[in-house]
């Protein structure tokens, strides 16, 4: 069954927060995916992961690479970060991307891997970004709140207790 947890994120801040909180549940081999409109907060997430993970380098969106890694400060995981918009072919060309890293030994965060990357791992965490009012505007722009609903999927998840990250 996994486990469930929906929340409001007022501001990007709180988004990052978030990112910063889930971090401390994520373990190595890992596989988040994210999935939400342009502008919904994937990456200002993503950024509080790899700030609650330790890793370095700037998490920026990596649309324009496919997958950027970011490697542990601290001797913790790296952060694999996967753009999989442009992903036609899923864990083939997950493959074919020739990472320098273990993903077993990594957090894989991937936007827009709904339908394309779930063969990578009978478990992962899901995690669902969307508007709670409406609007165009991204979301560093607007104040229209987030609703953010995670789920666990597979026995990697059975038992924790994602509803601590509503606080």
């Amino acid at each position: 069954m996994g486990s469930y947890a929906t929340l409001t994120v007022p501001t990007p801040e709180d988004m990052h927060r978030l990112g910063r909180d889930l971090a401390a549940l994520l373990l190595p081999g890992d596989l988040v995916l994210l999935s939400g409109e342009l502008g919904a907060g994937k990456t200002t997430l993503t950024r509080g992961l790899g700030e609650g993970l330790g890793v370095r380098g700037a998490v920026t969106s990596p649309t324009f690479v496919i997958a950027r890694v970011h490697p542990s400060l601290s001797g913790g995981p790296a952060l694999v970060h996967v753009d999989a918009y442009r992903l036609g072919g899923g864990l083939d060309e997950m493959e074919d991307l020739d990472l320098d890293v273990s993903l077993p030994e990594s957090v894989v965060v991937v936007e827009w891997g709904e339908g394309r990357v779930e063969e990578l791992s009978e478990d992962r965490l899901e995690v669902r970004i969307g508007r709670g009012l409406g609007g165009d505007a991204p979301a560093e722009e607007d104040g229209d709140p987030r609703r953010v609903v995670l789920g666990g999927v597979g026995p990697r998840w059975d038992g924790v207790d994602l509803g601590v990250l509503a606080r």
